[in-house]
């Protein structure tokens, strides 16, 4: 952040009076701009024994498998956004039953919440972001081409115990690729 989104001026880091971080701080009007993680909201997706996954069709992690899931939007909440995320990704309808798992990642300042949720009927597609969505069982996942560690963790607790009244909780270190 440069500038002010109050008043224009330059803005510049410090650590306010009864603070204990550094926040961006505008050197004219003396506003405190908080900056504070970003919410990524989905679903894990059943039907009978399989799971719905999207092959993504844009950066990051192009060309391989996640759960329909993406940022929340201002004005939502977590549920509206979990099933228009799969909506947007995977054209598909569902019925939201928990939340399954949660995911810090304070290396990049992302939150990650998974909802269990069954599918209505069959009919799902790509949608914009995704080049290819179908249904998979248990054992047919390619764990190597799930796109990020927070949906690995996600999935792996799912089919670990489907049944399982937990909310799987995590905090994910920085790997190697950037998520």
């Amino acid at each position: 952040m440069n500038f002010c989104s109050k008043c224009g001026h330059p803005v510049q880091l410090g650590i306010p009076p009864d603070d204990d971080r550094e926040r961006h701080i505008c050197q004219s009007c003396g506003m405190v701009h908080y900056q504070n993680p970003k919410l990524i909201v989905g679903c894990i997706i059943h039907w009978e024994d399989n799971i719905l996954l999207c092959k993504r069709a844009i950066e990051p992690r192009y060309g391989l498998w996640t759960t329909p899931a993406g940022f929340l939007e201002n004005g939502e909440s977590l549920e509206e956004g979990a099933v228009r995320e799969t909506w947007e990704e995977a054209r598909a309808e569902v019925e939201i039953s928990r939340i399954f798992a949660i995911s810090s990642l304070p290396h990049i300042n992302q939150i990650y919440v998974h909802f269990l949720a069954k599918l209505k009927h069959l009919n799902f597609s790509p949608g914009p972001e995704s080049e290819d969505v179908q249904l998979f069982h248990k054992d047919e996942i390619d764990w190597d081409s799930i796109a990020f560690s927070a949906v690995s963790f996600a999935l792996t607790s799912y089919v670990h115990d489907p049944d399982s009244l937990q909310v799987y909780c995590n905090t994910i270190i920085k790997r190697q690729w950037t998520e």
